[in-house]
């Protein structure tokens, strides 16, 4: 995977792809997962699995709701339930709006392994960058 070079030090630091023209329609956010991203018990840490989910909802308002992706939002609240563990693999986290208007954005996620198994669902509050 390949990570663009105006893409942000976390992106960079994961080496995550973000795929915007979906046939789902849904913003993605993919990630190969290392031994380096794992916890104690050989699967990828929660941590970085909410990391992931964030930044997925995050573009999708960005995307969606932000002129195809030129004014950032920033994650208000998110919660995080995490359903089964990420194995070493590829995860895939979307995000969907739910509602909000112009300044704020309601987005739900979700992260599935490779084998399309439900890995967390999170929602999250988005709010709108204040561009110069």
């Amino acid at each position: 995977m390949s990570v663009a070079a105006d893409a942000s030090g976390t992106a960079k630091l994961l080496n995550w792809r973000i795929e915007s023209e979906r046939a789902d329609g849904r913003i993605a956010v993919i990630m190969e997962v290392h031994d380096d991203h794992t916890n104690r018990h050989g699967n990828m840490h929660g941590g970085l699995i909410a990391t992931v989910l964030d930044t997925a909802m995050g573009a999708t308002a960005s995307f969606l709701k932000g002129d195809g992706g030129r004014i950032p939002f920033s994650t208000i609240s998110m919660t995080v339930n995490f359903i089964a563990p990420m194995p070493l693999g590829i995860i895939t986290a979307t995000g969907r709006i739910m509602g909000g208007g112009y300044k704020t954005v309601f987005v739900e996620g979700e992260a599935h392994d490779q084998n399309n198994t439900l890995i967390a669902q999170a929602t999250g509050t988005f709010k709108r960058a204040p561009m110069p």
